[in-house]
């Protein structure tokens, strides 16, 4: 039920994507940009049993044992109609413009990437950026600055986990000029590696607050495995007032799902560009001196979005209500642990990702088990659009939903105050 007193922002929404088999195909890794034109380029992945019989071309590797593949589709009317252009066979796809040219870059376990020169009406054939890699990621932000293109990918390092391997991931940075051939490996730079079961994880702030596998015992299928990080967005300080303002600007910073089993944080880590060209990740210190591994950030422990606006950072992210119940109560259309809620999507902003105020709901699922969740952002003009990962009362979960959703909120920069 809706407070009469904080109305979402943008509940009304368009259809972007409907699966027309909810039980065995799924709509997953909203991506979205703007292309200089004002054409909005918009992707996702379909995954389940149900996408070996789609036509079409596929990919195997991905994540799991069924089959991926990714849908493209323009707007030239700032969102109200949409036209598909293509297929593609990988997964946790991203769009974004480097150049004359747009690219989406993913992974079918090792990195894919396609372009396009006709602003997303045709494309070129998939080229792969690594071989017998296995990587990971979402429709996380892009960050473009003095003429280069920064994402993070993910790749797992190691192969000991039996289960969801975030522990053994490294969030690397690439980089690359603008005007590169961005579907050739050699175009990008790839930071070095800093994996999180490496890390000394010593705090006092109760995480990981389940042990490994611990909530097993109180709910069969609900497992915590290993605290890790995931699905990464970069970010650049360019306030010079700022603690982490790094005035020679070789340093962004990452802003990455906390997988703990608690709510609220993110865990963060920095990228440096030495004088050889070289990128390095390592951790972030506090004025103390003290290595940071974590910080606030509403809605962390599940995927979200960051965008930077001049000097205002966005965050879009799950709202978490209940994450305090005992794993064996949950409602049967809770997915996974407590603090894994996916129906409230919110909408925060900050002068500097760390104090962030709430500029409001953005959507709700009419229950638990329909999401609006996962999604991604872009401004178009005064107006910011949001493609959310969703799903309605015919949705197989809250984490396998059956629709991609469009939704808008007009004039959102006097949100601030």
């Amino acid at each position: 039920m809706q407070s009469p007193r904080l109305q979402p922002l943008a509940q009304e929404h368009r259809v972007l994507y409907e699966s027309a088999d909810p039980e065995r195909v799924f709509a997953y890794s909203p991506g979205l940009v703007r292309l200089p034109s004002g054409r909005l380029l918009a992707t996702m992945d379909q995954g389940g049993a149900g996408v070996a019989d789609l036509s079409g071309p596929k990919g195997w590797r991905g994540e799991g044992r069924h089959a991926w593949q990714g849908r493209i589709y323009t707007s030239d009317d700032h969102g109200v109609t949409w036209q598909e252009r293509g297929l593609f066979p990988f997964m946790h796809s991203r769009p974004f413009v480097g150049g004359n040219r747009i690219y989406i870059l993913g992974h079918d376990a090792d990195l894919c990437v396609i372009a396009s020169d006709d602003e997303g009406e045709t494309w070129t054939a998939v080229n792969r950026l690594t071989d017998g890699q296995a990587w990971h990621q979402s429709a996380c932000n892009v960050h473009h600055a003095r003429g280069r293109v920064h994402l993070v990918m993910e790749r797992r390092v190691y192969d000991e986990v039996q289960g969801w391997p975030v522990s053994e991931l490294a969030p690397v940075l690439m980089v690359a000029s603008e005007t590169a051939d961005l579907t050739l490996a050699a175009s990008w730079t790839f930071a070095s590696e800093l994996v999180f079961k490496d890390l000394d994880k010593a705090t006092m702030v109760g995480v990981p607050f389940w042990s490994d596998r611990d909530a097993s015992a109180l709910k069969t299928e609900t497992t915590m495995f290993p605290a890790g990080w995931l699905e990464t967005n970069v970010v650049e300080f360019t306030d010079p007032d700022h603690l982490w303002y790094d005035p020679a600007g070789r340093t962004v910073h990452l802003w990455m799902r906390a997988h703990t089993g608690a709510t609220g944080l993110a865990c963060i880590a920095k990228v440096v560009e030495e004088s050889d060209q070289r990128w390095t990740t390592q951790l972030v210190q506090a004025p103390s001196g003290r290595p940071m591994l974590y910080v606030p950030c509403p809605g962390g422990q599940m995927r979200f979005h960051i965008l930077q606006d001049d000097n205002t950072y966005w965050l879009l992210s799950s709202q978490a209500t209940d994450s305090m119940r005992r794993p064996d109560r949950l409602p049967a259309n809770r997915y996974g642990l407590p603090n894994n809620e996916r129906h409230v999507l919110t909408l925060h902003f900050s002068s500097n990702c760390i104090d962030w105020c709430m500029a409001g709901i953005v959507a709700v699922g009419q229950d638990a088990g329909q999401a609006r969740h996962y999604a991604s952002m872009v401004v178009d003009g005064d107006d910011l659009h949001i493609l959310s990962r969703s799903g309605d009362e015919r949705a197989h979960s809250a984490h396998d939903g059956n629709l991609i959703t469009l939704h808008t909120i007009p004039s959102f920069r006097e949100l601030i105050y």
